[in-house]
């Protein structure tokens, strides 16, 4: 074998194939576009590459052997799956305002990283690749696009590389891959932009949106947004562009004197929030989690995920009455 033996042990296997999974995993998630897929798809690839051992007979290493069964594994999904379906405006006694537009990819899950990611492997995904604005454009490609401008650009592995993995000819990544970076710029002229790390202004920034949302400071926390922010709501296809619809979606929540608390951490390199909102018991109850894309000082995008997302980043369902557990810049 090229680079080591593999055991046909399972157990064994796996301890090999440690070093590896949050990469892949990080792989299935872009490629998809949800963690629970993701998981399930890095699950079954393995399984499959550790039967598939025969046919490994090292050839290649062993990272690029589990990049082709993976990526095989999440093209098969993407051609067989069926996306979960949109949710409807669930909130009682609460009119939404117009929508500016209906969005299409609303299986999108957010993903925990920074001190919220699992394992000692947090950091081997750049934040501008797993932003949410750059895992809903790849949703939009069709999935050999996706395939090809992963491998090729983000991990670095050659045009042969490729096309052995896809079981395709270098011309045809080639030309994949043309049209996957020109889908990329198109639909993501429609998207919000926002800065790749998490500067200190940007920091400040979310510790601000906090402090407003918390005090249901509407005019405070329309300050702290872009003209063109961008608010939407996965799996609620209900998309908001512009400060003004922001604010009346916002004004929504604010205007019935609840009471909110928000509780930092970090998803898809971006400033997050768990949220949660007093309850008759006297205890804040989780209502949902706010991932924030931040541009300069300021936000410019505001993605609402279901509350049934909290456990993945170590966020508790209730928090005791008390003070704000928000982090501070």
């Amino acid at each position: 074998m090229t680079d080591q033996s593999v055991p046909v042990d399972a157990a064994a296997f796996a301890t090999l194939v440690q070093p590896y999974r949050r990469e892949l995993l990080v792989h299935c998630y872009r490629m998809l576009g949800s963690m629970q897929d993701a998981e399930d798809a890095l699950q079954e690839a393995l399984v499959a590459a550790w039967r598939g051992l025969p046919e490994f007979e090292g050839r290649s290493s062993l990272r690029t052997w589990l990049y082709r069964v993976t990526t095989n594994r999440c093209l098969n999904v993407r051609r067989s799956m069926l996306r979960r379906r949109e949710m409807e405006w669930n909130v009682p006694d609460f009119l939404p305002p117009e929508p500016t537009k209906l969005g299409e990819v609303v299986w999108l899950e957010p993903m925990p990283t920074g001190a919220a990611a699992p394992g000692p492997d947090q950091h081997v995904e750049q934040a501008e690749t797993i932003s949410l604005t750059f895992l809903t454009a790849l949703q939009h490609l069709p999935r050999r696009q996706v395939a090809a401008l992963l491998l090729r650009d983000l991990l670095g592995f050659s045009a042969a590389e490729v096309a052995d993995m896809l079981a395709s000819t270098e011309q045809a990544v080639h030309s994949a891959l043309k049209r996957a970076r020109a889908g990329m710029a198109r639909v993501g002229r429609d998207l919000p932009t926002h800065d790749g790390d998490l500067s200190a202004d940007a920091r400040r920034a979310a510790a601000s949106f906090a402090r407003a949302y918390e005090a249901s400071d509407l005019d405070g926390l329309l300050a702290l947004l872009t003209d063109d922010v961008f608010l939407s709501m996965p799996p609620m296809p209900l998309e908001y562009v512009g400060r003004d619809l922001v604010g009346q979606f916002t004004q929504l929540f604010f205007a019935t004197g609840r009471r909110y608390r928000l509780v930092g951490t970090e998803a898809n390199g971006q400033p997050a929030f768990g949220v949660y909102v007093l309850a008759p018991d006297g205890n804040f109850h989780a209502t949902g989690l706010f991932v924030l894309a931040i541009r300069g000082d300021r936000v410019s995008a505001l993605t609402r995920f279901e509350s049934s997302h909290l456990a993945a980043f170590g966020l508790p369902r209730w928090l005791p009455a008390g003070p704000s557990a928000r982090p501070e810049p």
